[in-house]
């Protein structure tokens, strides 16, 4: 009997050692590496210059992977830009796009045609300001049999020597435009990512963040889309070209004119010579899951939009197809907590934490997948004042990369309160009836002394300070849980406290009184709250016609600060620097008009916005650092989110909160997202196949990487116990036995262990990884297809993880315009929002079209709040 205890004991023992070992040796597979190199590190290209530009070396900085992005253009080895004035004279440089094959004629560096190439939609009117004449900005030569100088061609314009021509412009459809190309119908000087002019410093180097376009943006260039060659489909490959631009005027001599820009058209056959073409290879542009296949629903937070984009492709490989619709959290909590239709959804708090909201009965399941942040990005080019130093004019026309900015600077711009944010409020000292605290105000953030304490640089700088550029943040439309951290970040400082209530800062600047919480100051004689705000309110009603537009109708705060529609779309409006205030009164339009200028001119461009620390990324745009709770100005880097982290508290979803990141690394915006799932509320397919996803996450999806399926730039990977969290949770979803949906079989049909529907059953898991959970799991689906890509990270741009047969990713978000076809058929469905008022029932607004790809279109926006306030019963 001693003999069989002491037996029993040793194979306990033996059993639960070898269990341990698999469980430990599962974890530390899907354990991701947490400094994983991206595939875009080994993807960078370096190509030299030819003739009088040899000496000349230019990189891109990522060629492979790419999607709507930005990418680095670097460059040394150039003489210095010089001026004419305002206008670019000599050595610059311009950088487009194209498509196409290789031309054949450097053979040396194969590139596309010139007609291939998106370019020379400049300004078509109001040049005023524009830093180019008529030819160097747009596609228009002059024809020479045997061209040997800048600006003439061999071939366009053949009517007589010196005959004025346009290059043409060729889109993948063939339509070619031969004239007035100007004025063409696929790009214009909104929606084109051309660089006209790059200057290079006085050390002979200069740099450029270029917005790289897919189909999306693009149709008619037409990168990422699948093509078929020789039987092989894979998305077509693009190129970015640079186009050097020299001292010799259109003669061959050095410029003698130094009144303007003289080095002619850089799709001119003499410019073209000097091209340098580097070939863009995209990731695939559409949705490439398997057609038919049933789809999981979720939404919810901005926050996980580009890393759900990318492990969608991951996850179609293995047969799992999960929806994404983006939405504003508090929406998405109230969805999930009303009727769990959407199945999972994306949060950074618990259901019930919003105002007047309770939990919902039963259980709720949360999983940390992502830990991002919200940001200040911008994007500021430097332009000396006329008193500034030697050592600030060499820097002319170059980036701001880092500023500092507290939480009352914040408070200023998200409250209209510079002079100049309430336009033309303020005229010549003289202010307009109510908006006396305005007129002692600094005009914008740049002139501001508190920024300027903080930033001396600026006080060498000029900046036009318009609604365009420094006195608002370009915020977006509806609730979100980032706005909701940034008015929490704001009052939980004293100082901006004190300023909301209506106490003039250092220098004596005041507040809006439309945005303080002293009702006694508030015009409205109701206290704003920033404590209970999720969104960005535009409260003040001031309207103007503005003095000298020729206007004949007014424009009021909403037009002069528009909204976007996301987070995404701020951060690729501050990268093309288009604030989106219409300024300019066009009298012959139909009906008579504002219009918006385009994009900030070339070296003087000053936007600001909040966006995420994704789309900041994924655009190039520099982010501001923020003051913390320990007094610490700390940017949204990787090692500071993760400080953040460390700090998150509360019971079942632990949140991070600006005041309680007391580290001195810490970031005082960063953001846990969670997956949220009510496993009463979804069938035991439904709970096996949302379990796949969250190990997904927790296990390869937080890889860095471009590829698809890794976790993407702005995002830090999950600490091991947030991981661990998120796998057990999965085991939580799989093994659920609580009241299921009529019809799902309940827990009689053997709760986690059914593995129909292609799910991960009870004892398997994603990637091999467990947590705390009961399975050793092999990384293999019960439905035989391999779903375990290794672990290790694409270091030098290695293979891309296998997402389809064909290799493929689903669409990234993008630009609206992408979605003409979706949503024209989406807006028939509209009239289907009349039925609330029908039948008595409340219309709920912002009202949102869901999309493909994971974006959304806003039909009807949110009423202003004064509005709102009005129409309260």
């Amino acid at each position: 009997m001693r003999r069989t205890r002491i037996r029993n004991a040793l194979i306990r023992l033996l059993a639960g050692a070898t269990v341990g070992a698999l469980a430990g040796l599962a974890v530390a597979q899907t354990a991701p590496t947490a400094t994983a190199a991206t595939a875009a590190t080994g993807s960078a290209v370096t190509v030299s210059g030819r003739g009088e530009f040899k000496d000349m070396k230019f990189t891109v900085s990522q060629t492979t992977h790419l999607t709507s992005q930005a990418v680095t253009v670097s460059w040394s080895g150039g003489a210095p830009t010089t001026f004419a004035g305002t206008q670019f004279n000599t050595d610059f440089v311009q950088i487009m796009q194209c498509w196409g094959d290789d031309d054949g004629t450097v053979p040396s560096n194969p590139g596309p045609s010139r007609t291939q190439c998106q370019y020379g939609a400049s300004p078509t009117t109001d040049r005023g300001s524009w830093p180019g004449n008529d030819y160097d900005d747009t596609r228009r030569v002059f024809y020479n049999a045997d061209p040997t100088n800048y600006g003439q061609d061999d071939r366009f314009g053949a009517g007589n020597p010196n005959a004025p021509g346009e290059v043409p412009f060729k889109p993948v459809s063939g339509d070619t435009v031969t004239s007035n190309t100007q004025n063409n119908p696929y790009f214009n000087h909104n929606t084109t990512n051309e660089v006209d002019f790059a200057r290079t410093g006085a050390d002979g180097t200069g740099k450029e963040f270029f917005e790289v376009q897919t189909a999306n943006e693009a149709p008619h260039l037409g990168c990422g889309v699948p093509v078929t060659v020789d039987g092989a489909t894979k998305p077509r490959s693009c190129w970015l070209v640079i186009v050097p631009q020299g001292h010799l005027d259109l003669d061959g001599k050095p410029y003698a004119d130094q009144s303007q820009v003289n080095a002619g058209s850089p799709v001119s056959s003499t410019n073209w010579k000097n091209r340098i073409a580097v070939k863009l290879d995209f990731n695939s542009v559409g949705t490439n899951c398997a057609l038919g296949a049933d789809e999981r629903p979720t939404a919810g937070s901005e926050l996980a939009a580009d890393a759900m984009t990318s492990w969608q492709g991951a996850l179609c490989a293995a047969g799992k197809v999960y929806g994404y619709t983006e939405m504003g959290e508090p929406d998405a909590r109230t969805r999930l907590g009303n009727d769990g239709s959407f199945g999972l959804a994306f949060t950074t708090r618990a259901l019930g934490s919003d105002l007047a909201t309770t939990a919902p009965p039963g259980t709720t399941s949360y999983a940390p997948v992502a830990l991002s942040g919200t940001v200040i990005a911008f994007t500021i080019e430097r332009r000396p004042r006329s008193d500034a130093p030697e050592s600030e004019n060499k820097l002319a026309g170059t980036k701001v990369e880092s500023i500092d900015i507290t939480p009352r600077l914040a408070a200023k711009l998200l409250t209209e309160s510079y002079r100049n944010s309430t336009w033309q409020a303020v005229i010549n000292g003289i202010a307009a009836k109510g908006y006396g605290w305005a007129k002692n105000n600094p005009a914008g953030l740049a002139t501001d002394p508190e920024f300027i304490e903080l930033n001396p640089e600026f006080a060498h700088l000029s900046v036009a300070e318009t609604p365009a550029t420094d006195t608002d943040l370009l915020t977006s439309l509806g609730h979100s849980d980032s706005a909701r951290a940034l008015w929490q970040w704001i009052v939980s400082d004293k100082d901006a406290r004190q300023f909301l209530a209506g106490v003039p800062d250092d220098w004596g600047m005041r507040i809006n009184p439309y945005y303080s919480t002293n009702t006694d100051l508030n015009p409205t004689g109701v206290a704003f709250d920033p404590s209970q705000t999720d969104d960005y309110p535009k409260s003040d009603p001031w309207c103007t016609i503005p003095a000298g537009s020729g206007a004949t109708q007014k424009q009021c705060m909403i037009d002069f600060h528009p909204y976007v529609d996301d987070m995404h779309a701020g951060a690729l409006h501050t990268r093309r620097a288009d604030g989106l205030w219409k300024s300019t009164w066009d009298p012959l339009a139909t009906p008579p008009a504002y219009k918006s200028p385009g994009p900030q001119t070339v070296g003087s461009r000053f936007l600001i916005t909040v966006t995420d620390a994704a789309s900041a990324t994924r655009y190039g745009l520099q982010t501001a650092r923020l003051r913390n709770a320990a007094g610490k100005f700390v940017g949204p880097t990787e090692n500071a989110l993760t400080s953040a982290a460390a700090s998150a508290s509360g019971k079942g979803l632990a949140e991070i909160t600006p005041s309680g990141a007391t580290a001195k690394g810490a970031y005082p915006l960063a953001q846990l997202v969670y997956a949220a799932v009510r496993p009463g509320k979804v069938s035991k397919a439904a709970r096996q196949d949302y379990a796949y996803l969250l190990r997904y996450a927790a296990g390869n999806g937080q890889i860095t990487g471009a590829d698809p399926g890794r976790l993407p730039a702005g995002y830090a990977p999950l600490p091991k116990k947030l991981r661990g969290e998120t796998d057990r949770a999965a085991d939580a979803l799989i093994h659920y036995t609580g009241p299921s949906p009529a019809g799902d079989g309940g827990p009689a049909d053997g709760g986690g262990t059914d593995t129909s529907g292609g799910g991960p059953s009870g004892t398997g898991g994603l990637d091999g990884g467990t947590g705390g959970g009961t399975g050793g799991g092999t990384g293999t689906p019960t439905d035989g297809s391999s779903v375990s890509p290794s672990p290790k990270a694409s270091f030098d741009g290695g293979e891309a993880l296998q997402t389809t047969t064909a290799g493929n990713t689903p669409a990234d978000p993008a630009n609206p315009l992408r979605y003409a076809v979706p949503v024209g058929a989406a807006l028939g469905a509209v009239a289907g929002a009349g039925a609330p008022f029908a039948g008595g029932g409340r219309l709920r607004l912002p009202l949102r079209v869901p999309l493909p790809g994971g974006r959304t279109v806003t039909v009807l926006p949110e009423l202003p709040q004064r509005l709102r306030r009005l129409l309260r019963p």
